[in-house]
């Protein structure tokens, strides 16, 4: 018999103790426009329409550039296991802690290299969006994994509506720094506040969006609220949550994983199941809710869509 001890394992094949455990059942949880209440859903079974949570959103198109038939995860699985270092390190403690942040009145700084710099209030930059479910796999690089029911509208619109000038290369996203609601913040695990960044041809793209809602409801805080990038043929880390800038400009930004493991997590981020950090395979990954991994398909599945945006690129040197 093969008794493997604990430092003999990896953290992507541990499965977490809440997903194994399945118990938090009934947790308040504070929507963007208030506080609602979660169901006691499996994290297993996922319904297609789950019961009210928060402030539903109307007038929904459904997406024909979801490219997945994946049943969703559960909504007790997407906001209570999350990765939003402001909050803690811990996959639990954006859910436990995030309820008090403040979104309303929210806006964004809008800079750099374009012809309309301003401060936006979100509700003027939502004015004319079409929202749209969009149902996308998102791969995280520690071995997991989730089909996610994103609400939200194209970042191409945006960028369109700024008007970026010919020197404008990429773009850099900033997001929320307040160690006040943020106790995350207050440690060295990052710098912050949390920078992202996109070519500006990756945010031009159609399957690029700005998400502002989960399962047809408003966006909890715990992922994102009120306002968050969703590129899903990346590692999940490039979803810049809780956005309060946004900068056109001309040189690749240094975005906050790279300034810190620059070795692991490279400026593009793409999945690429033959590139792994140290520490993970990035050769297999596990849905929530799922016991057996599967292979990870490069691009997280969406090479039909995105692979010429890299023609000529060595995706093992661009990571």
């Amino acid at each position: 018999m093969l008794i493997r001890r604990p430092s003999d394992i990896r953290s992507s094949e541990i499965t977490d103790k809440k997903l194994y455990m399945d118990r938090r059942g009934f947790m308040q949880l504070a929507a963007a426009a208030g506080v609602g209440v979660l169901a006691g859903d499996r994290l297993s079974a996922a319904p297609a329409v789950p019961a009210p949570h928060g402030q539903k959103l109307t007038g929904i198109a459904k997406s024909p550039l979801s490219l997945t038939t994946e049943k969703p995860a559960s909504w007790s699985a997407l906001t209570t296991f999350n990765n939003y270092y402001e909050f803690g390190t811990d996959k639990d403690n954006p859910a436990d802690r995030a309820g008090s942040l403040k979104i309303d009145p929210w806006s964004i700084v809008v800079d750099g290299e374009c012809n309309k710099k301003a401060t936006y209030a979100i509700e003027d930059l939502l004015k004319g969006q079409t929202l749209e479910e969009r149902i996308y796999r998102h791969r995280c690089v520690e071995g997991w994994s989730m089909v996610i029911p994103w609400v939200g509208f194209p970042l191409a619109s945006l960028v369109k509506r700024f008007e970026p000038t010919s020197k404008a290369k990429y773009i850099k996203f900033t997001t929320l720094n307040d160690s006040k609601q943020m106790p995350g913040v207050r440690s060295t695990v990052l710098r912050w506040p949390y920078v992202e960044g996109l070519r500006l041809d990756e945010a031009m793209h159609p399957l690029t969006i700005m998400a502002v809602g989960l399962y047809d409801e408003v966006l909890p805080r715990q992922n994102g609220a009120p306002i968050r990038l969703v590129v899903p043929w990346k590692y999940g880390f490039k979803g810049a949550k809780a956005i309060v800038k946004i900068s056109f400009v001309e040189k690749q930004p240094l975005t906050s994983w790279m300034e810190s493991v620059p070795d692991w997590y490279g400026f593009y981020s793409n999945v690429n199941p033959a590139v792994s950090p140290v520490r993970w395979d990035q050769g297999t990954e596990q849905r929530i809710g799922e016991f057996v991994r599967r292979r990870t398909t490069l691009f997280n599945g969406y090479q039909d869509q995105v692979a010429g945006l890299y023609a000529g690129m060595d995706l093992r040197k661009n990571y």
